[in-house]
């Protein structure tokens, strides 16, 4: 048993190393800091087991999808912070104000008032007590962005925008990290990117304070950090092939 998690973390060891020097060579190909871009590992289907590792490993955030696997794996691994970065069902906001540390698929004003009632609630019981103290009382949130308005990727479009950054502004538990997107199938990744990162630099200027983009993943990564990302969701390349759900 030892051995074979010996070789699992070494695999992670040598997959995180194998995705920082891409995104090193993606920023500076294009002039930017490779500290600016952040990296969050996504983790669905994988077991608890993996985050211990990875935390072993420097890292302490990933990503998940799914509000039942995500609760799980913060019960197994609570000093791991877990962002919710799937679709979001509105009658799963109290549920995932529990645990997540950052939420990047808000796309709906109910989503706002849902996750900020949920944070209210979640905070009067303690559920969020073992959370570090930066996200303890306010939960991130990025807005996911749709680039052609189908509900299958989720995403509002850019037309919608201003009202749920308005709702978010105003709620008492949430804080607006950012921007999020994922480019259609049948759509060039560089224009998806390009058009989004330039509603994160217009809100920027708005609100006097530089917001984040999560974009890019494992095949596109490279084209997101020169469109300005600032976080990249990577699943295979770090964890390998993932058992089926």
């Amino acid at each position: 048993m030892c051995a074979h998690r010996e070789q699992r973390k070494e695999i992670l060891r040598e997959n995180l190393a194998r995705v920082a020097a891409r995104i090193h060579a993606a920023a500076i190909a294009c002039g930017r800091q490779p500290e600016e871009i952040t990296l969050l590992p996504v983790t669905k289907f994988h077991p608890a087991a993996d985050l211990m590792l990875l935390q072993e490993l420097g890292i302490n955030a990933v990503g998940e999808n799914r509000e039942q696997e995500a609760r799980d794996k913060a019960t197994q691994v609570p000093a791991m912070a877990i962002h919710m970065i799937g679709q979001l069902q509105s009658k799963k906001t109290n549920a995932v104000a529990r645990w997540a540390a950052a939420v990047h698929s808000v796309e709906s004003l109910r989503l706002v008032e849902g996750l900020d009632r949920g944070m209210d609630l979640a905070l009067e019981r303690g559920d969020r007590d073992y959370l570090p103290e930066k996200v303890r009382h306010k939960l991130g949130c990025y807005i996911q962005v749709s680039a052609d308005g189908d509900p299958r990727r989720g995403g509002l479009t850019v037309a919608e925008l201003p009202s749920v950054v308005e709702a978010m502004l105003a709620a008492k538990h949430l804080e607006l990290l950012g921007l999020m997107t994922v480019p259609p199938l049948d759509a060039l990744p560089a224009t998806v990117f390009e058009s989004v990162f330039a509603e994160v630099d217009k809100l920027s200027a708005q609100l006097g304070r530089p917001l984040g983009f999560s974009a890019g993943m494992t095949g596109d990564l490279e084209i997101a950090i020169a469109a300005g990302s600032t976080l990249v969701r990577v699943g295979t390349d770090i964890m390998v092939k993932r058992p089926l759900a």
